[in-house]
């Protein structure tokens, strides 16, 4: 089987199941999250040690687990965590360092990776529950609605990209870290995003959340979700070409790993999720 059809196959099994567990939503969403959350991680502490760091890669993936189902918790009423222990959480992973890699291990370095690691992956994912669960969301179809929104778009800003790009050429982006994209592929991406964010706004959010963005407030979405979109999938090529690797991983059919499919994601989740509540409004009825 090709690669391209290893791709759609996975799509069609994988984006149906997610939006399933997405509209379940609570335990189901957060677990879902904490796995994918783990196995970024575990992508990410393996591209640091290719580059020759030595972060403590599984207390980072646990740490990166337990971040989704702390908020699940949280949401709720179970465990009310202060945001002190995240502090606490902090000093103990330079004092786990003390022991496990000493004066020789660069244990400063190995600390700061390893808190990274879970900032990257399982807090910048959780923010796919907090969108769930934003406080416009009246009922699980808008909840899925608010999640499903910034997902489109990030979609849509990786296939403009990708196709403009080729078919357009011209300068690169940034060819050092990474060689195929190009500045025609980055405007297009960014205008599709723009086109898909305003019919969404007209569409689905009305319909199915009963919410709306004003055009400005669609354009704008658009356009910060794009820019955020390309950042991610930059800053993740940038950590495999200071790692020496093609891919994360090759844990996804025909996609690679975890980080090559939500690269663009752990970007667009937390803006998303700092961006949407000021522009939402409720929808005329």
């Amino acid at each position: 089987m090709s690669e391209l059809a290893l791709r759609i196959a996975f799509a069609v099994v994988a984006a149906p199941a997610a939006l399933v567990i997405i509209y379940l939503g609570g335990a189901p969403l957060a677990i879902l999250l904490s796995i994918v959350s783990a196995i970024g991680a575990w992508e990410f502490y393996r591209i640091a040690r290719a580059a020759g760091h030595a972060p403590l890669e599984w207390l980072g993936i646990g740490m990166a687990a337990l971040i989704p189902l702390l908020v699940h918790a949280h949401h709720a009423g179970v465990l009310l965590v202060p945001v002190s222990a995240a502090v606490v959480a902090v000093m103990a992973v330079f004092g786990v360092t003390i022991w496990a890699r000493g004066v020789e291990g660069k244990a400063s370095g190995a600390a700061a990776l390893t808190v990274f690691g879970v900032l990257y992956t399982g807090c910048a994912l959780s923010f796919g529950f907090a969108l769930r669960y934003l406080g416009y969301a009246v009922d699980a179809k808008a909840g899925t609605a608010l999640v499903a929104f910034p997902l489109l778009l990030t979609w849509a800003s990786d296939t403009g990209a990708y196709f403009v790009g080729r078919a357009i050429g011209g300068r690169k982006l940034i060819p050092k870290v990474s060689p195929g994209k190009t500045v025609a592929g980055a405007v297009g991406g960014l205008v599709v995003t723009v086109i898909v964010a305003w019919l969404l706004a007209r569409t689905l959010l009305p319909s199915v959340a009963q919410l709306s963005l004003t055009h400005a407030g669609a354009i704008l979405f658009g356009i910060v979700v794009s820019v955020a979109a390309q950042i991610g999938d930059l800053a993740e090529s940038l950590l495999k070409r200071e790692g020496g690797v093609k891919d994360s991983s090759r844990i996804i059919p025909g996609h690679g790993g975890v980080l090559d499919r939500f690269d663009s994601l752990l970007f667009v989740l937390p803006v998303s999720y700092l961006l949407l509540p000021p522009l939402l409004n409720p929808a005329f009825r």
